[in-house]
């Protein structure tokens, strides 16, 4: 079943009223958010399976001067949701206006009357209303009282402690990409539309697709092994490098610059999904053109080994 994107609290239809719902933020959703969702479903199998989250994420509204940290975007969060089987996304716009409401007004107004949610889950850590006043223990003592039911989802962890958003964020930051896949039961992908950058990539022999990093969180900076998802499906080998290409110095943003293997077509203004599965060197700046173009047919070598030897298992 196709799930239903809902981006009005105030106006949800009757047919997605009834649910039970997992409560959270779900960037990126990782394994730690799959769990919640299907300890959501296990407690009432009998509902409609429900996320109630947010856009943009609070930090975005409370902390614009920080540096992007999205794991996903909004369609990119919906459809990893959609394929965790819930059928209802309830996305609230999330602005100074609601940011003012009490925890008490969360509960009552939002989950009770205006989603008419008949069951809510959330992680042991969730907080939520004005300056986060509502905690789980309030969260189970008043859903209660509304005669709504309640499930706290103790965190799923491994031995380095629970799964969350901040460790992955972290792990790509420190360039180990793989290790992030682990945690999300995929590989992170940046997701968006190729832009005209300057050419340079054709006339070094490797034509690239530039896409910006927008909200994305920026990984370690450098080239990687990467698989790129093209509109129709279909997916295809590279090497991408990500950051501010030293040697050439253009002083621009940091961005994604893929090279796809046996590739020739026009990719303007096409949204593609770049996969990062292993960071194969930092970026650094070569003395000249010469240099950077013989590293970059070693890259796109080393590149094509690693992602054979992962199709084969190895």
């Amino acid at each position: 079943m196709k799930a239903r994107l809902h981006t009005n609290w105030r106006d949800i239809p009757p047919e997605a009223h009834g649910c039970a719902a997992a409560l959270g933020n779900f960037d990126g959703v990782h394994l730690g958010h799959a769990h919640l969702v299907h300890s959501t479903h296990a407690a009432r199998p009998d509902l409609p399976l429900a996320v109630v989250t947010f856009e943009p994420h609070p930090r975005e509204l409370f902390r614009p001067q920080d540096p992007p940290f999205r794991l996903s975007l909004p369609d990119e969060r919906f459809a990893a949701l959609q394929a965790l089987g819930v059928q209802h996304v309830f996305q609230i716009g999330f602005d100074e206006e609601f940011s003012r409401m009490t925890a008490e007004r969360f509960v009552e107004d939002v989950l009770h009357d205006a989603l008419c949610l008949r069951h809510v889950a959330c992680g042991p850590d969730f907080a939520f209303g004005y300056r986060r006043g509502g905690d789980v223990t309030f969260l189970a003592e008043r859903t209660g009282e509304l005669g709504m039911g309640f499930t706290s989802v103790p965190a799923l962890a491994d031995a380095a402690g629970p799964y969350s958003s901040t460790r992955i964020r972290r792990l790509l930051q420190e360039g180990y990409p793989e290790r992030a896949a682990e945690e999300l039961g995929r590989p992170w992908f940046i997701r968006g539309q190729v832009q005209h950058g300057d050419k340079r990539g054709r006339l070094l022999g490797f034509p690239t697709a530039n896409i910006p990093l927008g909200r994305h969180l920026e990984p370690a900076r450098g080239v990687y092994a990467v698989t790129v998802r093209l509109p129709g499906g279909y997916t295809r080998p590279g090497v991408a490098n990500i950051g501010r290409r030293p040697t050439i110095n253009d002083g621009q943003e940091s961005r994604v610059e893929v090279n796809l293997f046996d590739f020739d077509g026009d990719l303007y203004g096409q949204t593609l999904s770049v996969a990062l599965h292993k960071m194969l060197r930092p970026e650094q700046r070569f003395a000249g053109l010469d240099e950077l173009k013989a590293q970059i047919a070693q890259d796109a070598q080393q590149a094509r080994m690693v992602l054979n030897a992962e199709l084969a298992g190895i």
